[in-house]
């Protein structure tokens, strides 16, 4: 597919946008359009952003619609621009996270004919033939049908149309150049006279024109035009006339009948600025090849890379550079702006004055003005190919004059900003180094015999220096330097004591390079960057750091995307952030010296992660009688705060030991008891007990005395759902041994509920009815509405399991006003579940259908599969025993749909609730004389029951089963 449409689409932008198929003229639509299309044509294989798509077309004027109106345009490009047939797969523009490529493969670009003819010229010449190189530059020319992208709104169309009219006029003034090899003066002097008028400064046009004009025989005017432009240059610069043009001058006035090629043209020496490497560039292959990448036809290419001090970019760069030197023969620059350094920053003037003299084509006194400077820069380099890479530049502004003006130049950026107002072809973000590839460097720089002695020490220096090459290098140096030392002796002075502070090397450290980053922040972002040292998970959203500043969404926001734009935070995915673990470690530093708003900062995220399990938690805000009340936060349902708990992954446990090494003993048994019921209904049951256990390590130091109660009572609830039933009764007999001494209404109730809820798991029914009913009377006095219903629940099965129908039914009925007043589908779904168990031993079917579908539906609402499979497998049971077995059968393979989300290592009830299915599928099987399908299912539950070697199912009221 797209070997044809490569021979059959054509692009044209060298005038008005136009597009063919074969001689197919292609209606591409109003302007606006035609823009999106070359935002993306211009920049093939290159994946653009939205963002950047939007900037491109709309600039500082976006859509009120914002990038909701991208697909529009994309979609009609597509209808104008794809082959029939094909679909989105196959189209020219191809939609990827985060925005579009258009297929390097699709199409033929004129700008890529215009390269092609202008390097066949450019060979003719190094042929020593004129003639042909006039003629393909005569034709490069004849592609150009007015003004390129004629028409065009938007800052990509505007820079990319200001590039290609530069490009035309080199191409215009390489066939001038022929033309006077050639001895074709008059056909090049109109030309000449009009780009002089344009470009008044440019010595290497007036050196042509005046050898032209020597060469008709106008002596007089070439003289005047040298005098012109001395008077000029004088005047408007300060500058005088260079060497070359001096020469032909001189030539002139001596009389000589014909100027010599070489004499007309810019005396230049191949310049190679590009620094040494230092030792070996490792792990960064796949960067190296991108900006490698085939240059942008026509135009100057510009690569930028960005990331965090000591990451290697400036490594990075020149390597590349060096690779790429070979196809720059008009020289290779180097120019390092120092943003992040202790020497005097480099102004663009003095970047500038630097470069100009580094190509020696221009001499004399240059002109202190910026754009008196640019114009001479420009002039100077319209007519080369050049490599030139800009190191350490710290924005865009910095950057910007220094691009070099002739077609087919290359520029490298690095820097630890962002540079979003640069326009650039591509942009890599370099991260630190992954675990072998930091592991291979160390062992290249202290040698692979000395690391080979120790290769689990090195993995873990490697980490302790996270990756990060400078600290690598240093950490390297160190044991070069010290050859007493093991690499373990390193590691131990690392993980023990200053981290930081031991990677250091003479006058080099990571932390001057952190430093450096930290002083060129503003005021607000200082601050925001200490305080996102404090933050309890390495990686958050925008809600935990405005509660630590005490600001706005919105306004945290711009902070954090500004702080990201300088490498010293990192945004992993859309909405989250990170800071790698070395530059975490500098913040925490800088929090020495604002100790009060270091304290204040962690306080408030605790707080935050607080509100957020107590409401996500099924005990209800109500159900945490101690410790704050939760404030008008970001949260205002239980479904936010779970979401956002969600997004948390696997770092919520580090919150409480967060809290606990800080010394906050209150946060830290608060949240651990707050965050137990989330845990415990995902089936992460490891992280309960890890967190209340770090509690139970510190709770001698909380100012509430109810905790030590809760966490003891949290860790029973914990070992109930994991079928520990021992290390439960242990759990509940100490929190009696407490309430002995410290009696608490509110932790005795849910003692009492608890020991009932584990009688009835190991199947003591008339205990559980006893501790129950003892731990109903309390919940209702303290006003507890979810240990109310659980106590009714497990009162309901015991008397459902001493066959009690009538009483368990009114348990359950009696435990759903207390479940309403919860408010959550899952205690809802329960007692439904529940009750219509008893509406089936009784023969109720429809009373168990109606209860069971309404189950089903509630707590689908939550993803509890287990509930919902047990639920979907009873209503099968239900509806066979109604008379429609087939309608069972269904409901019984849904239900084994829902098992199979569930997972044997949390879910302890796993091989259980697989049996229980597949027993009542096999009934209905052999309730429709489907007897291989029913001696299958029957199969299948005895090996689940040897595997699991379970006895029979003990049901666990508060996990639901």
């Amino acid at each position: 597919m797209g070997a044809q449409r490569s021979r059959r689409l054509r692009l044209t932008v060298l005038g008005p946008v136009r597009a063919w198929h074969d001689d197919t003229r292609l209606s591409l639509g109003p302007i606006r359009r035609q823009a999106v299309l070359v935002a993306l044509a211009l920049r093939p294989g290159v994946l653009v952003s939205h963002e950047q798509l939007l900037d491109s077309v709309w600039g500082d004027d976006p859509p009120g619609t914002g990038r909701s109106v991208l697909p529009s345009y994309v979609y009609a490009l597509r209808r104008a621009l794809d082959l029939p047939g094909g679909g989105p797969e196959s189209s020219l523009i191809r939609k990827e996270p985060g925005g579009y490529r258009f297929a390097a493969d699709g199409f033929r670009l004129d700008v890529t004919d215009l390269a092609e003819r202008v390097d066949a010229a450019r060979r003719a010449r190094a042929a020593s033939d004129p003639a042909s190189a006039a003629d393909r530059l005569g034709s490069a020319l004849a592609l150009f049908d007015g003004e390129p992208l004629a028409g065009l709104p938007g800052p990509f169309a505007e820079q990319k149309r200001g590039r290609l009219l530069d490009r035309r006029r080199e191409v215009r003034v390489q066939r001038l150049e022929c033309l006077v090899d050639l001895g074709r003066y008059g056909e090049a002097l109109d030309d000449l006279a009009e780009l002089s008028t344009s470009s008044p400064y440019d010595e290497p046009l007036a050196a042509l024109r005046m050898s032209a004009l020597h060469g008709s025989g106008r002596r007089g005017e070439a003289l005047t035009v040298f005098a012109d432009l001395r008077r000029l240059l004088r005047t408007e610069l300060g500058a005088s006339p260079g060497e070359a043009l001096t020469r032909v001058h001189e030539a002139i006035l001596r009389g000589s009948p014909a100027m010599p090629p070489d004499t007309a043209a810019p005396a230049r020496r191949t310049v190679n600025e590009l620094p040494g490497d230092a030792g070996r560039l490792i792990g960064r292959e796949a960067e190296v090849a991108q900006l490698l990448g085939a240059a942008v036809p026509g135009a100057v290419t510009v690569r930028t890379v960005d990331g965090p001090a000591g990451v290697g970019k400036s490594a990075l760069v020149v390597r590349t550079a060096r690779e790429l030197s070979g196809e720059y023969p008009d020289g290779c620059l180097f120019v390092d702006l120092r943003a992040h350094s202790t020497q005097r920053r480099q102004t663009p003037v003095r970047a500038l004055q630097r470069l100009l003299h580094s190509l020696s084509t221009v001499t004399g006194e240059l002109p202190g003005d910026l754009d008196d400077l640019v114009a001479v820069w420009r002039a100077a380099t319209s007519g080369l190919r050049l490599l030139l890479v800009v190191d350490d530049a710290l924005d865009a502004n910095q950057v910007r004059p220094l691009l070099p003006a002739g077609a087919g130049s290359r520029v490298l950026v690095a820097g630890r900003h962002r540079l979003a107002g640069l326009d650039a072809d591509l942009r890599v973000t370099l991260e630190p180094l992954t675990g072998d590839d930091a592991v291979s460097l160390l062992t290249d720089i202290i040698g692979v015999r000395r690391a080979s002695r120790e290769p689990e020490a090195i993995r873990r220096l490697a980490g302790l220096c996270d990756g990060l090459p400078l600290a690598l290098r240093l950490a390297g140096s160190r044991l070069q330097n010290r050859a007493a030392w093991t690499v373990a002796h390193l590691v131990g002075r690392m993980a023990g004591g200053d981290r930081l502070g031991e990677l250091n090397a003479g006058d080099r450290s990571v932390e001057t390079a952190f430093r450096m980053s930290y002083e060129h922040l503003a005021p607000e972002q200082r601050c925001a960057f200490r305080v996102l040292g404090m933050t309890p998970t390495v990686e958050f959203d925008v809600l935990t750091p405005a509660a630590m500043l005490g600001l706005p969404s919105p306004e945290t926001e711009v902070l954090l995307e500004g702080l990201v734009d300088t490498s010293l935070v990192q945004q992993p995915q859309p909405g989250r952030y990170r800071l790698h673990d070395l530059v975490r470690a500098h913040a925490r530093r800088l929090t020495r010296e604002t100790p009060r708003e270091a304290a204040d900062a962690r306080k408030a995220a605790f707080r935050l992660h607080l509100d957020a399990a107590r409401m996500a938690s099924e005990w209800g805000v109500d159900g945490f009688p101690t410790g704050p009340r939760p404030w008008d936060g970001p949260f205002t349902t239980w479904q936010e705060a779970e979401a956002w708990l969600d997004a948390a992954g696997g770092e919520l446990a580090d919150v409480v030991s967060h809290a606990a090494s800080a010394g906050d003993a209150d946060h830290s048994c608060w949240l651990a008891e707050a965050l137990v019921d989330y845990f415990v209904r995902q089936g992460r049951y490891h992280e309960a007990e890890t967190t209340l256990e770090i509690a139970l390590a510190h709770v001698a130091g909380t100012t509430d005395p109810r905790m030590p109660l809760a966490l003891w009572n949290s860790l029973g609830y914990t070992a109930i759902h994991q079928r520990r039933y021992n290390r439960a009764r242990a759990c509940f007999e100490q929190t009696l041994k407490l309430l002995a001494n410290r009696p608490d209404a509110h932790e005795e109730c849910r003692t009492y509920t608890a020991m009932g809820a584990l009688d009835l798991s190991m199947g003591e029914a008339g205990p559980a009815i006893v501790h129950a009913t003892k731990g109903l009377a309390l919940a209702r006095s303290v006003g507890n509405d979810w240990i109310a219903a659980t106590a009714l629940i497990v009162q309901g099965l015991s008397y459902y399991f001493h066959r009690r129908n009538e009483e368990a039914l009114a348990c359950f009925a009696d435990a759903y006003p207390h479940a309403e007043a919860i408010g959550r589908p899952r205690m809802l779904g329960r007692a439904l579940s529940c009750a219509a168990d008893a509406h089936l031993r009784m023969g109720q079917f429809t009373e168990a259908k109606h209860r069971l579908r309404a189950a089903v539906t509630l707590v689908d609402q939550v993803g509890d599969f287990f509930l919902c499979a047990r639920s979907l497998t009873r209503l099968g049971t239900a509806e066979q025993a109604d008379g429609d077995p087939e309608a069972a059968i269904a409901l019984h393979y849904q239900a084994l749909r829902q098992h199979q989300s569930l997972s044997r290592l949390t879910e302890p009830g796993y091989d259980w609730l697989e049996m229980d299915i597949r027993t009542r599928l096999g009934r209905a099987y052999l309730a429709t004389g489907r007897w291989r399908e029913a001696g299958r299912e029957f199969q299948t539950v005895q090996d689940a029951h040897a595997r699991s070697k379970a006895d029979r199912w003990r049901p666990s009221p508060a996990g639901g089963s």
